[in-house]
């Protein structure tokens, strides 16, 4: 127990030191809507584009390479280049060219870009698009990158202007729709969830049904075998095992990054499912539905009352990370599995990182703390306090302070699910809707 308190709290001060991919998305988001801007109806525009898109653009970009500097990292080359081709289009072109003077030490591809950008027709389509499948670019800056260096030439309609304006306005309409349809539609089943709870008439959840373990028991399970055994020894023996049999491998770099959070994932989960199978073994006869109350059948229920959940927990997450932002700004910490699916453009490679995340997780996740802790818990702090202490543990265990009040809010969701429905069933989909819209927007984003 003791270890496992300093190795959370070691890896929660940590996260503090950990870039925030919150700004990343800001970005890509910023840069989506530069690119749509010019496909955007007028009423379209005042929604989805306000104001000087290219403005805000610049602006975001300026306070992200200073909060770089003054955290001490260096920012990246192609946020350097993206702020140069930005100043270019804001008529800033001696502050482009300072900029650009800033990249020509760099060597490689991006020497050779720049060296493009300077001097517009020295390179070839063909030339240019193989250095862009060099450089760590997004979407604007291969495409602005493209007109810049043919700029004058027949040669540029190559670029697809229109076409990115397209996809562009696709992208963004995607990740504004789905995501405020979703916090429409939830706001909405909160008000008749209360509104119900105050007349009267929500049915009565079921008896609590879980493993007849003790707190101890429970203790165990999380401390000796979610944290020692998953996120301290497994690294340390599966890791240089599982970077020594993909390194023999001839695999895209991506995909073999891919491969690794997968295995290294599924060897994690290995230890405590096994402790977690023999405690349960010593238990006797389960009772109906099984020790965890897995209850997949009928499906129908289970899909209604995750999806239910799922928006109904939506806007109070969301409001919740909107409030942080406003008391404590952009603490940073963000799971660096995140960052991976954002730059990633390796469709297996995705594929891996979204099995991970959409299955392997939930399916883990809720066995340990919506399975196990949360009935245990429930029978001795009361239903209240065992879909707290659950959701506290839950948020603690992804040991990221900055993202810990959303997921607590995530984990309060996924624990009254879990008291509402007594269905572990339900709250493994709820949790995988969950993951897949943070993914899907992710691949959206940076696609």
């Amino acid at each position: 127990m003791a270890l496992s308190i300093l190795l959370w709290l070691n890896g929660l001060i940590e996260s503090l030191n950990r870039p925030s991919v919150g700004s990343t998305l800001n970005l890509r988001q910023l840069e989506l809507t530069v690119l749509a801007a010019p496909n955007l109806e007028p009423p379209l525009r005042q929604w989805l584009a306000p104001g000087d898109p290219l403005a805000t653009l610049s602006k975001a970009l300026g306070e992200q390479i200073t909060q770089n500097a003054e955290a001490g990292r260096a920012s990246s080359p192609d946020l350097l280049l993206e702020l140069a081709l930005v100043q270019a289009r804001s008529g800033q072109s001696d502050l482009a060219t300072r900029t650009l003077s800033s990249l020509q030490s760099q060597g490689g591809a991006l020497q050779e870009l720049v060296a493009g950008l300077n001097q517009p027709g020295t390179l070839s389509p063909r030339e240019l698009r193989a250095l862009l499948q060099q450089v760590n670019g997004s979407t604007l800056v291969r495409q602005w990158t493209c007109e810049a260096a043919l700029k004058g030439e027949p040669e540029a309609s190559r670029c697809d202007i229109a076409g990115t304006a397209r996809r562009a306005t696709n992208q963004l309409l995607a990740i504004t729709l789905v995501p405020g349809t979703g916090l429409l539609l939830g706001l909405a089943l909160l008000v008749r969830e209360l509104w119900q709870r105050w007349r009267g008439r929500t049915p009565a959840a079921p008896a609590w049904s879980g493993p007849a373990l003790s707190g101890v028991d429970a203790v165990l399970l999380v401390a000796g075998g979610f944290v020692v055994v998953g996120e301290l020894l497994t690294p340390l023996l599966v890791g240089p095992l599982l970077t020594a049999l993909l390194d023999g491998l001839s695999l895209n770099a991506t995909f073999r990054q891919g491969l690794s959070v997968l295995g290294l994932y599924g060897a994690l989960m290995a230890g405590p499912l096994l402790i977690l199978r023999w405690m349960l073994s010593s238990l006797g006869t389960a009772p109906d539905g099984g020790w965890l109350q897995w209850r997949w059948r009928p499906a129908g229920p289970n899909l209604r009352m995750a999806l239910k959940g799922f928006l109904m927990v939506l806007p109070l997450v969301s409001f919740t990370g909107w409030l942080q932002a406003k008391l404590w700004g952009d603490p940073g910490g963000s799971n660096p599995l995140l960052e991976l699916v954002l730059s990633s453009h390796n469709l297996p490679a995705l594929a891996c990182f979204g099995l991970t995340a959409i299955v392997l997780a939930p399916l883990f996740e809720e066995t340990i703390f919506r399975g196990v802790l949360l009935p245990v818990a429930a029978r001795h702090l009361g239903t209240a306090g065992g879909i707290a202490l659950s959701a506290a543990v839950f948020a603690i265990a992804h040991l990221s302070l900055g993202e810990f009040p959303p997921l607590l809010v995530l984990g309060l969701g996924l624990g009254w699910l879990r008291w509402r429905s007594g269905r572990l069933a339900s709250c493994v989909l709820m949790h995988a809707l969950w993951n897949s819209l943070t993914f899907l927007n992710l691949v959206v984003l940076g696609w």
